[in-house]
């Protein structure tokens, strides 16, 4: 059962998991530039709206803009090895992931040269196969969790390669610490995600994965990079 969200247009407001309801709150905030203080933004926009009960989650983007994983495209400057290997991934209509020069290269930069090359190598012969995955499986998180620039990404991050958040279990502990409720490091899009970092970990990754998986946050320019998990009543 969902409830139609204004905040959002084509996300939900409420959705029901097992037995339970749980309402999701976008907060909408500034654009939030490379360097910014990421408890700020949160005491500042989500601060006042908190209750007992609550769970904030927070993207993982902000959260890695925040740290100065952010870097212009323009002043990335890819090695042959990351042109090269650029031209084997998929595209599709979702993202570029390492489909460009510039995301590669930050890749190689991010899991080194030879985990790279691994994983290309495992990828070039289960692809034919029919296996797919397994090139993000052996890079590991450090590479899927890059993101390219897209023509519908909120400006400045259109023109942008952003890294994966540093520490994010770290992070969601201090975040959690100074705001009284637990806090949740998400990445997700509309093709599903995972919980990246808990502030406590006795925290249900899987059931919180369940009432955030259709990304009631949005991808594209809603300027909503945190959210309020709220038990229904």
């Amino acid at each position: 059962m969902v409830e139609s969200n204004q905040a959002n247009p084509g996300k939900v407001l409420r959705v029901t998991v097992g037995e339970k309801s749980y309402e999701r709150i976008p907060i909408k905030t500034h654009v939030v530039m490379p360097g910014e203080n990421l408890l700020e933004v949160v005491k500042t926009y989500a601060g006042p709206l908190l209750q007992p009960g609550d769970v904030l989650f927070i993207t993982e983007k902000v959260v890695a803009v925040s740290q100065r994983r952010a870097f212009p495209v323009k002043e990335i400057r890819p090695r042959k090895l990351a042109i090269f290997l650029s031209r084997f991934v998929t595209k599709t209509k979702h993202g570029i992931g390492l489909g460009i020069p510039e995301t590669m290269e930050m890749a190689l930069r991010e899991c080194g040269v030879w985990r790279i090359l691994l994983a290309a190598a495992v990828a070039a012969i289960t692809k034919p196969l029919g296996r797919r995955g397994d090139f993000y499986r052996i890079a590991g998180y450090k590479a899927s969790s890059i993101d390219g620039p897209t023509p519908n990404t909120l400006p400045p991050y259109n023109e942008y390669v952003v890294l994966g958040p540093d520490k994010p279990n770290k992070v969601a502990q201090e975040v959690s610490k100074q705001i009284g409720v637990p806090v949740l490091i998400v990445d997700l899009n509309d093709l599903g995600g995972r919980i990246l970092g808990v502030s406590d970990t006795r925290l249900d990754k899987r059931l919180f994965y369940t009432i955030l998986r259709d990304n009631p946050l949005g991808q594209s320019r809603e300027q909503t990079p945190l959210g309020i998990i709220r038990p229904g009543k």
